[in-house]
């Protein structure tokens, strides 16, 4: 393929970049990230064959990141969300709601990115999960009162969304800190290495030497600390919007209820009481 900086190099990636949010936005007009699109951009550049997509891998880019964002300038592509310039949306402030923190809260979840946070609300994950949605980088520590609707609520769990890195992988524990001695229950979501090599993900290598982490996280197996003392890491925005949303909504809002039948209903007028069918 001809490199991005000649003209011709410049047109195909512009064409990518076109397809690469036809893909981002389906099905159902999806919103994404510029970030999102990035990766969908180079998995239009580098397409996984059938016969290896079962094969863990965890490939580099084919395109650097600056390329594409110049490449980007000035476009517009349809559901490609601005960039998060503030703290994205939370549950609601007292001005606004102010008994909304007297209830109790069942379920929370965190995203390590503002920008993920944000295109879950864009796509109503929250409503769908009833679950709010907010972003480690704006809401930790978290409000005192918002612990305490989680409290309310008996088995309350709070999901964290992070990137297979040091510090993603760190964060769960951070938000234990931050709830204290509550009772509400701490479930990273991922990602870590593995789902990263499973979904072939696109991986970026830092320079510098990483830290090593310590003490490891449960359930985190030794390759996968090595891949990450090497100075990998993949990010959710790797993961394909619509694969990530309904990820989401699986982990979050738990099993569905049993399907009811008309069968059913009628068994349960039956012994409803008050204006039952009658016996005879």
């Amino acid at each position: 393929m001809p490199t991005s900086t000649t003209p011709v190099g410049r047109l195909l990636l512009e064409r990518a970049i076109t397809v690469a949010a036809r893909r981002a936005a389906a099905p159902g007009n999806l919103r994404f990230t510029e970030r999102q699109l990035y990766y969908e951009t180079c998995r239009v550049l580098r397409p996984t064959p059938a016969p290896v997509r079962r094969i863990p891998h965890s490939p580099a880019p084919p395109l650097r990141l600056s390329r594409f964002t110049e490449a980007l300038r000035g476009r517009e592509p349809a559901g490609l969300l601005p960039a998060p310039v503030t703290a994205a949306p939370t549950i609601g402030g007292p001005a606004r709601e102010p008994d909304l923190y007297a209830y109790g809260l069942p379920r929370l979840l965190i995203c390590q990115d503002r920008a993920i946070a944000g295109m879950l609300l864009a796509n109503h994950a929250h409503l769908e999960a009833a679950c709010p949605v907010l972003s480690a980088e704006d809401d930790l520590p978290l409000d005192p009162r918002l612990v305490a609707a989680l409290e309310r609520a008996e088995g309350a769990t709070v999901h964290v969304l992070h990137d297979a890195s040091p510090t993603g992988i760190a964060l769960p524990a951070r938000v234990r800190d931050a709830l204290g001695p509550a009772s509400a229950r701490v479930a990273s979501l991922g990602l870590v290495p593995r789902h990263a090599e499973a979904l072939r993900l696109v991986s970026g290598r830092r320079p510098a030497p990483v830290p090593p982490l310590a003490p490891l996280p449960r359930g985190l197996r030794p390759a996968e600390a090595a891949w990450l003392a090497g100075g990998r890491f993949a990010e959710v925005a790797a993961v394909p919007p619509a694969r990530l949303l309904r990820a989401v909504l699986r982990l979050t809002r738990g099993p569905r209820p049993a399907r009811q039948s008309v069968w059913g209903d009628l068994r349960e007028l039956r012994t409803a009481g008050f204006m039952t069918w009658p016996d005879g």
